[in-house]
């Protein structure tokens, strides 16, 4: 009797730590990827002129730098969502499942289909589904 009730006692508390390691995880769709600007790089570099006369003749080549921004729809609310990691963003498939987590200011990722592992994103904004706030004014 004591063992079978330790061992129910022990099944209890592994669960709940098991639960407490494994956030609640929402479930979406990474509807689509689109290209958005997120700042401009300037690269100058000062003509011979200037430099022997003091004058500000620079030439400078500006470029617009890109960023990926994702829409992922969960059943209730639209993200759009940017990588935190502006350096080394990853491509993520357009179509699949995803599941995600929000954590403080950040959105959690992950994508099984991929390779599964968290990532961090932005978001940027966040609205409700058409289609759901539809349904429930009808009803």
């Amino acid at each position: 009797m004591k063992t079978s009730h330790y061992a129910l006692v022990l099944l209890a508390c592994a669960s709940a730590c098991a639960a407490k390691d494994h956030p609640d995880y929402q479930n979406g769709k990474i509807l689509q990827m689109e290209s958005t600007s997120c700042g401009l790089q300037e690269k100058g570099s000062k003509t011979v002129a200037g430099e022997i006369f003091g004058t500000d003749g620079q030439h400078k080549k500006t470029q617009e730098l890109l960023c990926q921004e994702y829409t992922l729809q969960s059943d209730r609310l639209v993200y759009r969502i940017r990588p935190n990691d502006d350096n080394h963003p990853v491509l993520l498939p357009v179509g699949e499942s995803a599941h995600f987590r929000l954590h403080k200011d950040k959105l959690i990722l992950q994508v099984p289909e991929a390779d599964g592992k968290e990532r961090e994103y932005i978001v940027v904004s966040m609205v409700p589904r058409q289609d759901t706030s539809q349904a429930a004014n009808k009803n």
